[in-house]
Parts: structure tokens; C-alpha cells; sequence
């Protein structure tokens, strides 16, 4: 393959990147005006990151979860035959494929809105969004698509991802494990536990993916409980560590692709929480959840669907 095609190809995929990473954006836009509230800021600054995943950096099979979900069939254990989880969307197991845990369960809406827009996910799935009875909950859940365990309360989905990423290392597979969190998480005594383990184990086959976006539901984090500097805090636990622009879709994939060995690999992406709706910055420095304030309010946001 000549170097002219090699671009046009790169030029490819991050021009379809971007595309879908404005789209999740837009729908989560578009179901937090219609509802009059949602984890619209969490769109903000992780679309790009969910895009890349999905279409560039995972070794997912297509999809076997049905494009419209299936209703809540109870929790999972001997007695109930007919539970799930929400992985079947990630597709099928097996040695060479790779696994996802999501983690921030709170960016549920976000995640569905990629798997629409990668197909992964019928276009109207969205109506079933945080009804009763549903699987598309408003905090994701191990039978909501796209999950494959209970990750919240927050820290929990790289000490599970940990454990598939050793499992799997005994077995031999070759498939990674990667994990999407954000960084509020690092408030938590148990990520930095399963920080330890991982290198502890030299688990090179696990890769964390991470908003860093700076924000927390009561506001900055760094006025909340300071996580910075936070790449030099995983180095001194061991981890191999990147540090990219969170909205420059070639950079989050070329993180993907550098290993050291024996470490698990964390990339810091560090993104804007009012990427793409600069009207959202009225609200600083509060930005977790989306409740518009008057109609007044609403409406500029509308403005914002009709004038693209």
C-alpha cells in the first residue's frame, strides 16, 4: 500500500470518528431538551473517546444484542435462567476478542448513544431510555447494553476488569481487556488498589481509557479532592501511562498501540466538559447534571439543534 493511500485511508476513519462523535453528542443534546435533563456535559467531553473504542481501537465481533433491548429479566443466579448482560452488544466471546467494562455507569446515556451510532443499537432505542422495566437505565447496570458488570458505586470496574485481564493471561488469549472510566474515579482508594494489582501481576494485556475532563458532581475536582498530578501518581504505582489531547481522535488511537511490557497501559485523555456547546460554560463551574433552569434557558439550547 502506497503512502498516498495509507492517508487517504487515516483521513478516512478520523473523518468517520469525528462524524460519530459529534452524533452522540447531538442525540444526548436532543434527549436532555426532550426530558428537561441529562448527563449532557459527560457527552461533552468523552464522545471522541467512545468513538475511537469502538471504531478503531477494540477487537469487538459484531454485535449479538437485539437492535431494540430486551425488557429487565431479573438479576442474574441459579434460580433465573433467563438474566443477561448487556456484553451480548460488545459481541461474541472467545480468545482473540476483546473485552469492554464500562465504568462510570453515570455516562449510561452516552454509551447508548455511541452504540447507535456505531449500529451496534437501533436508531429508536432511545425511547426505552430510563422507563420501567427497562435495560436502558439511567445509570447502567451488568444487563444495560453495553455493560458487561455492575461498575458503580464509582472504582469498581478496574478491579473487575483486572480480574478478566489475569484471567485471561492465565488462559493464554490474546484478546485485551480495556476499560472506559472517568477521573473522578480517582477519588477512590479502591481504582488505586487495582492500580497496584495490575502492575503487581504485570497485566500488559488491560488498558484503561480516561476522561479527564476535571469534574465532579459537586464541581472541580481539584477543589473537591485533588487527583494531579495524576499521570505522575500512576507511574509511581507502575502503570505505563499516555497523556493525549481527549478530542484528537488519531492521538487516542495511537495510544492504543504503544506497550510496554509487563504494564498495563492508562491514557489519560484529557477533554473539555463543554466541548461542542460552549452555552454550557453559563453553568461553571457545576456541570454533572443537566436541568434547565427556566424555558428561557431551554429554549437557547433548542437554538443550538436548529442552527447547526
Amino acid at each position: 500500500m502506497d503512502s498516498a493511500t495509507v492517508k487517504d485511508n487515516r483521513e478516512e476513519w478520523k473523518k468517520e470518528c469525528e462524524r460519530v462523535a459529534t452524533a452522540i453528542r447531538r442525540r444526548v443534546l436532543q434527549y436532555t431538551i426532550r426530558n428537561n435533563g441529562g448527563y449532557l456535559s459527560q457527552a461533552c467531553s468523552s464522545a471522541e473517546i467512545l468513538a475511537t473504542l469502538y471504531m478503531r481501537v477494540m477487537n469487538l465481533g459484531p454485535s449479538l444484542g437485539p437492535r431494540v433491548p430486551r425488557p429487565f429479566a431479573g438479576v442474574p443466579g441459579r434460580e433465573n435462567p433467563n438474566a443477561f448482560t448487556g456484553a451480548e452488544y460488545n459481541g461474541p466471546r472467545g480468545a482473540h476478542w476483546d473485552r469492554f467494562i464500562f465504568s462510570p455507569v453515570h455516562y449510561a446515556l452516552v454509551l447508548y448513544a455511541t452504540l447507535i451510532e456505531v449500529g451496534r443499537l437501533g436508531p429508536d432505542a432511545l425511547d426505552h431510555f430510563n422507563q420501567d422495566g427497562s435495560t436502558l437505565e439511567l445509570i447502567g447496570a451488568e444487563h444495560s447494553p453495553g455493560h458487561e458488570v455492575t461498575a458503580g458505586s464509582l472504582g469498581q470496574a478496574v478491579s473487575q476488569a483486572g480480574g478478566i485481564a489475569l484471567a485471561r493471561k492465565l488462559r493464554g488469549d490474546s484478546g485485551r481487556v480495556w476499560v472506559f472510566m472517568s477521573d473522578g474515579e480517582f477519588q477512590e482508594g479502591q481504582v488505586w488498589e487495582a492500580v497496584a494489582a495490575s502492575t503487581h501481576y504485570r497485566l500488559s494485556n488491560l488498558g484503561v481509557y480516561v476522561d479527564v475532563n476535571g469534574q465532579c458532581c459537586d464541581g472541580k475536582i481539584q477543589d473537591v479532592m485533588a487527583t494531579e498530578p495524576l499521570g505522575d501518581r500512576l507511574r509511581s504505582f507502575g502503570a505505563s501511562v499516555r497523556e493525549v489531547d481527549g478530542h484528537d481522535v488519531e492521538k487516542l488511537a495511537q495510544a492504543a498501540t504503544v506497550e510496554e511490557k509487563d504494564k498495563p497501559l492508562v491514557v489519560l485523555a484529557r477533554t473539555d466538559p463543554c466541548r461542542g456547546i460552549e452555552l454550557m460554560r453559563k453553568r461553571a463551574p457545576f456541570f454533572h447534571y443537566i436541568r434547565f433552569k427556566s424555558d428561557d434557558e431551554r429554549l437557547e439550547y433548542e437554538a443550538l439543534l436548529k442552527n447547526e
